[in-house]
This record gives structure tokens, C-alpha cells and sequence, in this order.
């Protein structure tokens, strides 16, 4: 796993365990990471819980505000209103990471619930402090600019020293959590120990749709079920998920990557979280006896 990470030109961080049994292997699976877009599998997890406990009406349908459109994907480059159900908020907030369904279903469930709920999982290693609007705007704050369009050309041209200063590159300052955090809580998720038992298949459901096959599912081919969450921000490229195989085996993978180089296409970056993932479920698979 070091050797594809270096390969790649990038520090890696990983942690990937059986959910159904003991054996895990990582690679700096401690260290602090970015989340980025990550982060929205706790919401989701928190949204689910609500909703199962009766809190939230999944039907319940909400407006995307244009304060929360950031022109990306999804909802938030729709140039008209748009309403939604939450859970279909949800869907398009796991599916393909769309910022804006993020920041209306967190507002409905609440940044100090999620963080709650982390801790009450053991999951103290990971702590949201904010929605993707407050991420943004602080990347455009330390940019100098009032936009996302205005911060593109001056991202292309940072140096890596100067990345580093960007609050929502560092791990101390911003959204945070660990590669063993994130795979130990998809691992509670895939097990029903992260809430009720139609909270977790619902987060499970929903995260198999997701449309990114660049990542993690790179690394496997379709013998296999994968289920994810990817998360991006300037240097940072990461993707944590469930991988199952044609025998039943169940991994919980976390791949964080770091690069000096700010660039929004990286794809050595991108095809080495598949390869690691690749790597270390196939040495967490049980042994097989030779033909």
C-alpha cells in the first residue's frame, strides 16, 4: 500500500477491517484526514436515525435555497427552484455529492446531532464543524475572492506551502476524522450497531447508488458489490466504502490521499485509492487452499 501511495505521488493514509471478523490492516489509519465530502455519511447516518425514531418525515419536502447553491452538482447548479422529499435530499446528497441537498438536510438535523452521535458511536476522532457552504466559504475567505469561479484560477497556481494554509486542507482546522474512525463506523453501520436496524439499511441502500466509479470501485471489478462515498477538496482525494466479495466477505475501506498539487484532475490520486483498497481487501480475505 506504501508503494502504490508513493507511486502515485501522494501521502496516503488507510484503514480497512473485516466487518465480520477481527483481522484489519492501514497505513497511518491514526493520523488526522480532511474528510471533505465524506462527512456526509454521518449526516446521512443522523438523518436516518431521525427519521426511524419518528423525528423527521422522510416524505417531508423542502426547498433548495439558492443560498445553499454553490453551482456544482446536482441541485446545486439548478438555475430554477427546486423542492425535494429529504430522503430524496439524501439520495442526491450520497449519490453524487451534491452540496446543496447536503446543507438543507444538515440544517433539518443538526450539526451538534451528528457530532453527538459520532461520539455516543465511539467515533471521537471525527467532528463535522459545519456544512459545505461554511467549508466553501472559507476556502474563498482565505482565497481572498467571493466566489468559487473567482477562486479556480488562483487554486490552479498554489503552491504547495500555500496550500497548506488553506483552512479546509487542514485536518486541525476544519472537518475532520481518521481512516480507521471512518471504516470502524461504516463497519457499526453494515453490522445495524450504528441505530436502528432500518436507519443502517437505509444508509447501506443508498450509498450502493452511489455514481462514482472512478475510486474505490476502480480497484474491483463487477464480481464485486461496492458501496461509497467520495470526498474531494484542493490536495485532498479520498473515498471510504463497503466492499463485498463474490464469497460473502464484507470490508470496511477508508482511503485518504494527500497531494502537494492543488489540481482538480489528478488521476494517478483518484486510481490509487482503488488499487489500496484492492491491496488490502485482498489481504484481509480468508485463506484459500491451493487447487
Amino acid at each position: 500500500m506504501r508503494a502504490a501511495f508513493a507511486a502515485a505521488g501522494v501521502r496516503g493514509f488507510c484503514f480497512a477491517r473485516d466487518i465480520d471478523g477481527d483481522r484489519a490492516v492501514g497505513v497511518a489509519p491514526d493520523a488526522p484526514v480532511v474528510l471533505a465530502s465524506v462527512f456526509k455519511i454521518p449526516i446521512a447516518l443522523e438523518y436516518a436515525r431521525q427519521a426511524a425514531a419518528g423525528r423527521l418525515d422522510p416524505t417531508a419536502r423542502y426547498a433548495v435555497e439558492p443560498r445553499f447553491r454553490d453551482g456544482g452538482i446536482g441541485t446545486s447548479g439548478c438555475a430554477d427552484p427546486v423542492e425535494m422529499s429529504l430522503r430524496d435530499l439524501v439520495l442526491m446528497m450520497l449519490t453524487m455529492s451534491d452540496n446543496a441537498a447536503t446543507d438543507v438536510v444538515l440544517e433539518r438535523v443538526g450539526t451538534d446531532a451528528v457530532n453527538a452521535t459520532l461520539t455516543a458511536l465511539g467515533r471521537t476522532r471525527t467532528h463535522l464543524v459545519g456544512g459545505c457552504a461554511a467549508l466553501l466559504a472559507s476556502l474563498t475567505a482565505d482565497l481572498g475572492v467571493g466566489s468559487l469561479a473567482d477562486a479556480a484560477p488562483l487554486l490552479a497556481a498554489l503552491t504547495s506551502a500555500r496550500l497548506d494554509e488553506l483552512a479546509v486542507c487542514d485536518p486541525a482546522r476544519t472537518t475532520r476524522g481518521t481512516a480507521r474512525d471512518i471504516a470502524e463506523l461504516l463497519a457499526q453501520i453494515w453490522r445495524d450497531e450504528a441505530g436502528p436496524p432500518a436507519a443502517c439499511a437505509e444508509v447501506r441502500a443508498v450509498m450502493a447508488r452511489q455514481v462514482w466509479p472512478h475510486r474505490l470501485a476502480s480497484g474491483f471489478d463487477d464480481t464485486h458489490l461496492v458501496a461509497g462515498k467520495t470526498g474531494t477538496l484542493p490536495g485532498w482525494r479520498n473515498e471510504a466504502g463497503v466492499v463485498q466479495t463474490p464469497g460473502g466477505g464484507r470490508y470496511a475501506v477508508a482511503v485518504f490521499t494527500r497531494s502537494t498539487r492543488p489540481d482538480l484532475r489528478h488521476p494517478e490520486a483518484d486510481r490509487v485509492i482503488g488499487t489500496v483498497a484492492r491491496i488490502a481487501v485482498d489481504a484481509l480475505r480468508p485463506p484459500t487452499l491451493a487447487p
